[in-house]
This record gives structure tokens, C-alpha cells and sequence, in this order.
């Protein structure tokens, strides 16, 4: 039979495997047309580095209790992701993402000090003795310290990510005194500290140090405002990466190294996209020192709004020969987007334009609009990402807003003391006429007021996305009026013809 070596190396190999597995799926997720061989591609080189990770168990020879335990884990963690799987909601999917992250800290953090009390805790013991004997003491030193550092930091600040985005907290930044120092005084404590450690790596160094990192994990997703959150649960999936690569050097598992890499540098790379798409520093970000306090609402008088019926929406839609839709987080609260996709088809039978303006961070995590309407069929040639669709604005004769605010917020343009100056936008007010589907006159995550809401030719549409989307349908062939506060109007008046290019 097999002797330990060749298991190993066949183990390892697996490893390889699986590694390259994973870079398929991020080459097919990159891509919606693959998106479906992506995941397939993950969930294969998960499965053979959970096959190989128990074979090299079994291999040096683990005792009976540990192997029930292992495969105990391995059960009830398989259980609970496919119950969460299957009863999440896509709008709960990004708390859960930020949950998911947390784990992967919390398994740093603990990963961490088992290298620790395996090693460093006792001088005499065998661990110790062979690393020293190498000279890889100090290494070992450094990789437990600084595994436990990006592990706690990773773990307290997913948890607060997902404490705002599921509204349990505040989702406004804290603003503490010197608040930036604090942060580069923890970095400064930890770099002496990991210095202290490799020399003399005392128990209670590595105490300090994972509590400085909870507390810096924790304030550093505190101060970053509920509007930035997509870009926090990208960093926060960039930071997990780097926590599990560090456990990877710790148990000399290539896999964990190559993976964590992966994951750590393309959260990273993600995370600039959509710094730049919001106008936001990269080094800040990382910092965690970009959160803005929206400050208090203005006197400033924008005029009055104006009110459309479904009918009216329904005529300005159907005579229209061009047609943008911005969907927000609106869209996926109501669950509208199989509406919407309907919607979109009566559109495109008439002959009308359809297409669809994608803010890179709508929504609350990376994509999730994408993720919507292709969820809900809609045909992804026709979904386009902001600076490709923003020119053709004052080409079109009525955009449609869904539940977005911040993102088609003319204050990032025209107000430069706004929370959210300079903030590339949807110029969804370019176009003739602005259908905009609100709930309410609420401001949008960040906590700034729309003047969007009180242009000349906006309309805003109240109620539930759905149901409004659902009652526009029927009523598409009728002629219908649209109302301002105190009297009617019709729902042609006022608006620009049509481009005759069209």
C-alpha cells in the first residue's frame, strides 16, 4: 500500500489542484456568461482540499477524538451553509458576506495562538526545539504575531460591517477625537510590538496585541459612514484573504497561502475600482479613515416635488424612445427586479430603447445590481456600467430611478460642501424627463438631501417598487395624468420631443 510520504505528496499535489481550481473560478466569475463554471470550479477545489486536509489527517496519524472532531466541524458547518444559503435573501447577502469574513479572522486569531502554544510558549518543547534548530524561531515568532493582528482586525470590523448593514447599529461613522492618529498609533504600537515579540515572545505581548487589534478592527469599519459600506465589505474580503495566507505560512499549508493570496490581492484590486468610482483615496480606505459625517440637514429650499401616478409613468414609458433604468437598494428591498425585467420586455416589444445605468457601488455590496437583473433574466448586453452609459443621457427621454439615491445625487456635482462633493454619479437629471421611485423624501444612506428630487423635470413616484412597477404594466396602452401637490396636470405637458436622432 501507500506509504506516508506518498500520501503526502499525493496530498500536496491535491493541494495544487485545488489551488488551481480556485483561480478558475475567479477567471469564471469574472464574467457573467461563466459565472455558473466559476462557481463550479470553487466548490470542486473546496471539496478536494477538504478531501486532502483529512487524508493528510489520517496521514500523521491523528488520534480518534481530533479526526471525530474534524469531521464534526466540517458536518455542521456544511449543515448551516446550506441553510443559510438557501433562506437568504440578496438583500441579507451582504451582512452575510461580512459575517462569513468575520469567521475567517476568528480562524486566524486562533490558528495564531495554537502556533503559539505549540512553539513559543514553552522553549523546551519539541516545536520550539525544531524551529530553532532551523533558525526559524523568529520567523515563526513574526507569522504567529502578525496572523493574530490582521486575524483580530479582520474579525471585530466584520462584525461591525455586518451590524450596520443589517441596521442594528448606527450606520453613521463614529467621529472620535484625532481619530486618524488612533489609528496610525495602533499601527506604530503594533510594528514595536512585533518587533518586541520576535526577540522575546512573551505570552502577555501576544495578549496585548490581539486586543489593540480588536479595538482597531473595530474602530477602524466604526468610522466609515453607512454610504461607503460596499467599499468596507470589499476591504474587509481583501483583509480576510491576507488573515488566511497568514495561517497558511503557520501551518505550512501551500493551499491556504496560495488561496489567501488570491483572495487578498483581488479584494484589494476591487476595492481601488471602487475607490476610484467614489472619488475616495485607496490609502484612506485602508486607513479606515474615510468615513465623512453627514452633517445636519440644511434650511436650503429646493422648491416643491412633484407626484406621478402609475398611469402617467405608464405613458411617459410607453412614448418614450429612450429609456434608462437606475436601479438602487430599493430595488432589491421590494424584490422588484422580476418586475422590472417584465417591464423591460413589454418596453423593448414597443420598440422603446431599454437599458440599464449601473452605479459600481449601488446597492450594498460589489455587483449587487448586476446580480439582480441577471438573476431576473434580464439580457446583460443591456446593462451598462456608469461611464458607459452617462454621456447618453441627454439622449434619453425619460430615466427611471428605483430605490437609488446617493448615486444619482446632482449635490456631487453642484454643491461643493457636500459630504458627497466630487462622488462620480448616474446624471440621471440630464435626461428630458427623471421618473424617480422612492418610498419616501428620505435622504439616501449617506444622510444628504436630493435636489434631484425637486428639478424641473423630475417626477417622483411613491410606494413600494414592486407594486408600483406591477400596477405600471397593466395600464402601459392607457393615457393617464400626472398630479403636483394641489392641482393636476397632464403628463405630456411640459415635456421635451423626442429626439428626432431616435
Amino acid at each position: 500500500m501507500f506509504n506516508a510520504e506518498t500520501i503526502t505528496n499525493v496530498a500536496n499535489a491535491a493541494y495544487v489542484v485545488a489551488a488551481l481550481l480556485f483561480i478558475l473560478a475567479l477567471a469564471g466569475l469574472s464574467k457573467h456568461e461563466t459565472s455558473k463554471a466559476g462557481n463550479a470550479f470553487g466548490m470542486a477545489g473546496m471539496g478536494v482540499a477538504l478531501i486532502a486536509t483529512i487524508v493528510l489527517a489520517i496521514n500523521k496519524q491523528i488520534e480518534p477524538l481530533g479526526l471525530a472532531l474534524l469531521i464534526g466541524a466540517m458536518a455542521v458547518g456544511a449543515a448551516i451553509g446550506l441553510w443559510r444559503a438557501k433562506v437568504v435573501e440578496m438583500t441579507g447577502m451582504p451582512e452575510l458576506i461580512a459575517l462569513l469574513h468575520s469567521f475567517v479572522g476568528l480562524a486566524a486569531v486562533l490558528v495564531g495562538w495554537s502556533g503559539y502554544l505549540h512553539a513559543e510558549f514553552d522553549a523546551n518543547s519539541q516545536g520550539a526545539l525544531e524551529l530553532a534548530k532551523e533558525g526559524m524561531l523568529g520567523i515563526h515568532s513574526a507569522e504567529v504575531f502578525i496572523g493574530v493582528f490582521i486575524g483580530a482586525v479582520t474579525f471585530t470590523g466584520s462584525i461591525v460591517a455586518n451590524l450596520k448593514l443589517s441596521a442594528k447599529i448606527k450606520s453613521a461613522p463614529l467621529m472620535l477625537p484625532g481619530k486618524n492618529f488612533l489609528n496610525v498609533g495602533a499601527l506604530v504600537a503594533f510594528a514595536a510590538l512585533t518587533v518586541w515579540f520576535v526577540i522575546d515572545p512573551q505570552l502577555w505581548l501576544l495578549a496585548v496585541v490581539t486586543v489593540l487589534a480588536l479595538l482597531l478592527g473595530w474602530h477602524l469599519v466604526a468610522s466609515i459612514g453607512g454610504g461607503d459600506m460596499p467599499v468596507v465589505v470589499s476591504m474587509l474580503n481583501s483583509y480576510s484573504g491576507w488573515a488566511a495566507a497568514a495561517s497558511g505560512f503557520l501551518l505550512d499549508n501551500n493551499l491556504l497561502i496560495v488561496t489567501g493570496a488570491l483572495v487578498g490581492s483581488s479584494g484589494a484590486y476591487l476595492s481601488y475600482i471602487m475607490c476610484r468610482a467614489m472619488n475616495r483615496s485607496f490609502i484612506s480606505v485602508i486607513a479606515g479613515g474615510f468615513g465623512i459625517e453627514a452633517g445636519p440637514a440644511d434650511d436650503k429650499d429646493y422648491g416643491e416635488h412633484r407626484e406621478i401616478t402609475a398611469e402617467g409613468a405608464a405613458e411617459l414609458l410607453e412614448s418614450a424612445h429612450s429609456v434608462i433604468i437606475t436601479p438602487g437598494y430599493g430595488m432589491a428591498v421590494a424584490q422588484a427586479q422580476y418586475g422590472v425585467a417584465d417591464l423591460t420586455r413589454k418596453l423593448r416589444d414597443k420598440g422603446v430603447n431599454v437599458r440599464f445605468g449601473i452605479h459600481p457601488v449601488a446597492g450594498r455590496l460589489p455587483g449587487h445590481m448586476n446580480v439582480l437583473l441577471a438573476e431576473a433574466k434580464v439580457p446583460y448586453d443591456i446593462v451598462l456600467e456608469m461611464d458607459e452609459i452617462n454621456a447618453d443621457f441627454p439622449d434619453t427621454d425619460v430615466s427611471m430611478v428605483i430605490g437609488a439615491n446617493d448615486i444619482v445625487n446632482p449635490a456631487a456635482q453642484e454643491d461643493p460642501g457636500s459630504p458627497i462633493a466630487g462622488m462620480p454619479v448616474l446624471e440621471v437629471w440630464k435626461a428630458k424627463t427623471s421618473i424617480v421611485m422612492k418610498r419616501s423624501m428620505a435622504s439616501g444612506y449617506a444622510g444628504v438631501d436630493n435636489p434631484l428630487f425637486f428639478k424641473e423635470n423630475s417626477d417622483m413616484w411613491f410606494g413600494d417598487a414592486k407594486k408600483n412597477i406591477d400596477a405600471a404594466k397593466p395600464n402601459m396602452p392607457m393615457a393617464a395624468t400626472r398630479r403636483r401637490p394641489g392641482r393636476i396636470r397632464s403628463a405630456g405637458s411640459g415635456s421635451a420631443a423626442p429626439d428626432p436622432r431616435w
